[in-house]
């Protein structure tokens, strides 16, 4: 199959998921053309079968707010024309899905087909903006099939948008062979904690939702029972206010802030303890690769995050904003090797049986053959 993709490249799960979903397409010989303002932050380009194609947003003195998506859409026509591509798959409603709607009607003769991937806040927040509402819900009722990253997501869809049509569930997945105990490294693990510390984690990219300096408050309240060290990966509005919150309480040295990373596996398998105290998660992919490398993660009942841990035993979860709970139950747990081991082992089976990348990508391939036969696309 030819497959367009269109996501936001940008650091975040709907990128990721986008990324790594074209990658292992692309491994199974599928040809996959990504369709953005720049190459998704984790695809490789130098890899068999990817090809990135350019938007190229026009400026010019009439236009005073230039528009992505009507260049996006122009830019997917002529992909879809260049290379016969089949299937358009948009990664978020806003704008990805109206350009590939808009794409499609310049190609009518092509029999492309449009897949909408429903991420979390193009439903929650942008779309649920009353400006923003009725393009979004037209976005979802034209697409020629919609998935969800969680039951959560696709009821609050169906709930906040009144649509009456399917939405399928695929949730987001995990590379169990790259995501692994067996990353860990000693001599990286070195560079954030010492050996008698205890090294807590947390990527994200740092928005108002995921509540970062709840992060920060947790971490505090553990680092002054036992010795422990913070490692933030990632970047965006609120890392400045975690930064800021450390020094005032004395714990800045304690903390290391590396930025947006491509490969975070190693990252990951260093960690003791996942922090991700957010206060909405469609699904929580950051918390399954953490899981996959056997650190259990606390979490928040949000959204979709109790589809994906199973509360004292792949991972601890807790109301929002309750640090004190967090902090506690998150000690106990570094406090108690035993069960931390159980923890770890649990959160790694369950990432592995529930989530793993082949068969959610076999559930994408049956369903771009689905769309594909009913409408006779390439």
């Amino acid at each position: 199959m030819k497959i367009a993709i269109a996501c936001h490249p940008t650091y975040g799960g709907s990128g990721v998921v986008a990324a790594e979903l074209g990658m292992e397409l692309a491994r199974r010989g599928h040809e996959v053309h990504y369709v953005s303002y720049e190459p998704p932050f984790r695809v490789s380009r130098v890899m068999e079968n990817i090809f990135f194609h350019d938007v190229e947003v026009l400026t010019y003195p009439l236009f005073r707010y230039p528009s992505y998506a009507l260049p996006l859409a122009a830019k997917l026509t002529e992909v879809i024309r260049a290379h016969g591509v089949g299937i358009m798959h948009a990664h978020y409603a806003i704008p990805h899905s109206i350009s590939a709607i808009l794409a499609k009607q310049m190609c009518r003769a092509c029999g492309v087909r449009i897949v909408t991937t429903l991420h979390g806040t193009d439903i929650t927040l942008v779309g649920n903006d009353r400006s923003f509402y009725e393009i979004t819900r037209f976005g979802i009722e034209e697409s020629d099939a919609v998935t969800a990253v969680s039951e959560y997501l696709a009821r609050e869809t169906h709930k906040q948008f009144a649509v009456t049509r399917a939405i399928s569930v695929v949730p987001n997945f995990v590379d169990t062979e790259i995501y692994a105990p067996e990353r860990r490294s000693e001599a990286l693990r070195r560079r954030f904690a010492a050996p008698n510390e205890r090294l807590l984690v947390h990527i994200s990219n740092f928005r108002r939702v995921k509540r970062v300096l709840d992060v920060v408050e947790v971490f505090a309240r553990i680092a002054r029972a036992t010795p422990a060290r913070l490692l933030m990966v990632g970047a965006g509005p609120d890392l400045a206010a975690a930064e800021l919150r450390l020094a005032e309480l004395g714990l800045k040295e304690r903390a290391s802030f590396v930025g947006p990373v491509a490969d975070v596996a190693e990252l990951l398998a260093c960690g003791d303890l996942f922090l991700l105290p957010s206060e909405s998660e469609s699904f929580g992919l950051a918390a399954l690769e953490a899981m996959a490398c056997g650190v259990p993660v606390i979490g928040t009942r949000a959204g979709g995050l109790p589809e994906l841990i199973q509360d004292g035993e792949s991972g601890i979860l807790a109301e929002i904003g309750a640090v004190e709970e967090m902090a506690r139950r998150g000690l106990e747990l570094l406090e108690d090797v035993e069960s931390h081991r159980a923890m770890s082992r649990t959160a790694r089976d369950v990432a592995r049986r529930r989530f793993p990348i082949a068969s959610v990508v076999d559930r994408y391939v049956a369903l771009y053959e689905e769309v594909s036969a009913a409408g006779g696309a390439r």
